[in-house]
């Protein structure tokens, strides 16, 4: 028989008051089997499963000492079962639900949508697959009525973390989420809006630009709307921070240009919101737009309590950087510096490697020296940027320094890595102590340091260039045993150390077997190659291996015309070298010292009549003007000690006068002035 008790409670077949089970310190879980037991000796039917929530208010519950005061919310013993049980059967198929079932049976228990809301916010740090099973499995509790807007929002956070492709089974889960949310009506809450739209976000950011989660922020924002939820600043911040992650930059200025608006001045744009277009912009390659917003913020009227921060010039800085422009990262610098923003070293790092690499070495020496007495106890420097300046001061010529900043990196405590040996050995290559680049490329060997192609190449091109040839040969051969596969620097360096001492037989050797072992043939070895044969007067193997360069696609450069040009002309092929340099117009190569540089060789080479012949075409094509051939003509006779021919055009009308034949005008060519 069936019968509810109002105010008693059973314990093995007696009936307490209630007040009295109060004082009975017995543990929840087994209370309730004594209660299934007791029920079961005495022949009744057991009670109606109870729904139990996350948190117990036990405010009006008797302590046991009357000092002890207890919290009005405790967490439900329950809560730590259930997850566990959760954990320890998810790997399981088909397995979890059941275990499910079967415990809330055994302890006549239901689980409220705020229970399994709890469940879901503790699972979803590592469990995902874990969530997705117990959410669906809630639901099939009988007289559950739904869950709610929380449940949602953690197991969309959950699954946010395991996006990896546009198709993945995640993505589509989390979209059948919304759609739920949406067919259910839920009534959203600005917590969730914004834990939603942060969690989304997030997706998009660092998961690859293939993952966009911007449509899935759209359903969002529109499920804010129709709740009446007003965004936050923060809020707007996230989603624009979701489309300048998804490269969707127009549709984050337009979100930018409504904060803008009247309706929404009290959201208008912070600072955050504004590092987050430049950072946008900077990351698509439109700088210049960047700038623009930078300067925006001191210039918009709404925004008089807004400030660049140093996040702000950072972003600008890492951009300038890219772009190669080190004078832009030196102003910004100045604008930190200035405004007595802090200064990171990362800063310090770009903005000197920025001055290194434009030929600046002593005003980046200056501001390396103002960093250690500004940033006393903070900064000392750095590896990169002892690297950059030793680099710099050695490419300027300026030997002691680099040597005396490599002395102080080592006693300021700075490891050298193998960028700063490589630079190092590259130094000594360059200065001729190539004795001394030895032992400190034997002492990296010998102390652990990761050995690359970059040192063989540095010190094979600096033996080849001293003629130490054999040197040069053994090091290739040594880094071939040391399983090292030289790249196309080091093929180069060897192959203009042999052209260097007239071994053009060796050269093409190595030529043809960079071919074979799949090694770049770069346009660098093509006139390297071009250089010796020319200088070894075979002119014809130079031509054929210059068609060979075209043949394969490598597009010459003004450097390799150069060298072919000079060759052709010493060997009086001027009309061919002149045809080559046609032939190279369709390719979008245009030597724009081609004709000039002919001239000068054939002058220094005493063949006056052909440079005068070369500079009366040049004038009849049109291809230069008359008075800029003759400046060309008259510097290259000076220079090659023909004086009185150049003082003689000079004085003459020759490229720019005419002479008139009856009644034709004619311009006087400059082949008179060869034999007069």
């Amino acid at each position: 028989m069936r019968r509810r008790l109002a105010g008693m409670t059973i314990i093995d077949s007696y009936l307490f008051p209630r007040d009295i089970v109060r004082q009975v310190v017995i543990p929840f879980p087994r209370f309730i089997l004594l209660l299934t037991h007791s029920f079961s000796r005495i022949g009744g039917s057991l009670p109606d499963p109870e729904w139990i929530d996350a948190f117990l208010d036990v405010s009006d519950v008797a302590s046991i000492s009357p000092t002890y005061i207890i919290q009005q919310l405790q967490p439900s013993p329950w809560l730590s079962r259930i997850m566990d049980l959760v954990l320890q059967h998810s790997g399981e198929r088909d397995e979890l639900e059941a275990h499910l079932d079967s415990f809330c049976r055994k302890f006549l228990i239901k689980l409220t949508p705020l229970f399994a809301s709890q469940v879901l916010r503790s699972l979803t740090l590592n469990s995902p697959e874990a969530s997705i099973r117990f959410f669906r499995w809630a639901a099939t509790q009988r007289g559950f009525p739904g869950h709610e807007l929380q449940s949602y929002t953690s197991l969309i956070t959950c699954l946010t973390k395991s996006v990896c492709s546009k198709d993945d089974r995640s993505r589509v889960l989390i979209r059948d989420l919304l759609n739920e949310i949406k067919c259910r009506q839920l009534h959203m809450t600005p917590s969730a809006s914004t834990s939603l739209i942060r969690s989304l976000g997030g997706a998009s950011e660092g998961v690859g630009t293939d993952v966009v989660m911007v449509e899935e922020l759209l359903i969002v924002w529109r499920l804010m709307k129709d709740s009446g939820v007003q965004p936050s600043i923060f809020t707007y911040n996230c989603l624009l921070h979701a489309l300048v992650n998804s490269t969707f930059i127009n549709s984050a200025e337009k979100v930018f240009s409504l904060m803008q608006k009247e309706r929404c001045y009290h959201v208008r744009p912070d600072i955050i919101t504004y590092n987050i277009m430049i950072k946008g912009y900077c990351n698509i390659g439109k700088t210049h737009l960047a700038l623009d917003k930078f300067n925006s913020i001191s210039t918009s009227n709404h925004n008089a309590a807004v400030e660049p921060d140093k996040i702000t010039y950072m972003t600008l800085i890492q951009a300038h950087y890219s772009d190669g422009e080190f004078d832009a990262c030196f102003k910004l610098y100045l604008e930190m510096e200035e405004k007595d923003l802090e200064i990171p070293l990362h800063a310090y790092s770009l903005v000197i490697s920025g001055l290194c690499k434009s030929g600046k070495s002593f005003q980046a020496h200056s501001l390396f020296d103002k960093m250690r007495s500004r940033e006393v106890g903070r900064f000392k420097g750095s590896v990169p940027i002892y690297t950059a300046l030793i680099d710099c001061f050695a490419k300027s010529g300026n030997e002691e320094q680099a040597l005396k900043l490599f002395d102080m990196m080592n006693f300021e405590g700075f490891e050298p890595d193998g960028v700063t040996y490589s630079v190092l050995i590259n130094c000594l290559c360059k200065f001729g102590k190539l004795d001394k680049a030895m032992e400190w490329f034997r002492f990296c060997q010998e102390n652990g340091v990761m050995i690359n192609a970059v040192f063989y190449s540095k010190l094979i091109d600096g033996f080849g260039k001293a003629g130490r040839v054999d040197e040069a040969q053994k090091l290739f051969k040594e880094m071939m045993t040391k399983e090292c596969i030289p790249d196309s620097y080091c093929y180069n360096g060897l192959i203009r150390a042999f052209c260097r001492v007239g071994n053009i037989e060796q050269a093409m050797s190595l030529f043809k077997r960079m071919e074979t072992e799949g090694c770049d043939q770069t346009v660098y070895t093509f006139t390297i190659l071009l250089d010796g044969l020319l200088r070894k007067h075979k002119n014809e193997d130079a031509l054929r291996l210059w068609d060979v360069m075209i043949d394969k696609g490598i597009t010459p450069t003004p450097a390799s015309f150069r060298t072919l040009s000079t060759g052709l002309c010493l060997s009086g092929k001027v009309e061919r070298a002149c045809r080559i340099l046609d032939e190279m117009a369709p390719m979008g190569v245009i030597p724009r010292t081609a004709h000039e540089d002919m001239i000068k060789v054939l002058c220094k080479a005493g063949r006056i009549q052909q440079a005068c012949k070369l500079a009366d075409e040049i004038v009849n094509k049109g291809r230069e003007i008359p008075a800029k051939v003759r400046t060309i003509f008259i510097n290259a006779l000076r220079k090659a000690g023909n004086a009185d021919l150049a003082i003689k055009l000079l004085h003459s009308k020759i490229g720019i006068g005419y002479d008139r034949f009856g009644s034709v005008k004619k311009r006087v060519k400059f082949q008179t002035l060869h034999g007069k």
